[in-house]
């Protein structure tokens, strides 16, 4: 039987729009998409991204955190961004944040995000240490 829970932090960013900050099921933790947005839903950086893909890696560390679970957790993520001319902040950042073995990684440009000032939206998907064998 799958179980399926859902990951809480206070303050929930997304809970006014019924959405899940991350879900774990059968040993996995599937976090949404995090964008360069502070506790409070404001935009963090307008226009840059380098500072919008921070605060959404630090999102997603903390959204991990509560599942008790960290960035070395993570199999694979998926980058979305608005402006592919931002390629070279974004592996700047995934050697930041990540160690070898990398993640699997998706990397796309899209037209748009959920707001318009939103520039990158980074989602992932981790192992559970908590139920994961490694």
């Amino acid at each position: 039987m799958t179980s399926i829970e859902r990951v809480r932090h206070e303050p929930d960013w997304y809970e006014p729009y019924r959405i899940s900050l991350a879900v774990r099921a059968n040993g996995l933790i599937f976090v949404s998409g995090q964008a360069g947005i502070d506790e409070t839903g404001r935009t963090v950086g307008p226009g840059d991204v380098e500072a919008q893909a921070r605060q959404a890696f630090a999102n997603l560390a903390t959204v991990l955190g509560e599942a008790g679970a960290t960035l070395a957790d993570v199999v694979k993520v998926t980058i979305m961004v608005t402006d592919m001319s931002s390629l070279d902040v974004i592996i700047k950042l995934r050697g930041e944040y990540f160690a070898e073995p990398y993640p699997a990684d998706t990397l796309l440009r899209v037209a748009g995000l959920a707001q318009p000032d939103w520039l990158i939206e980074i989602d992932a998907i981790a192992l559970d240490p908590a139920t994961a064998r490694r």
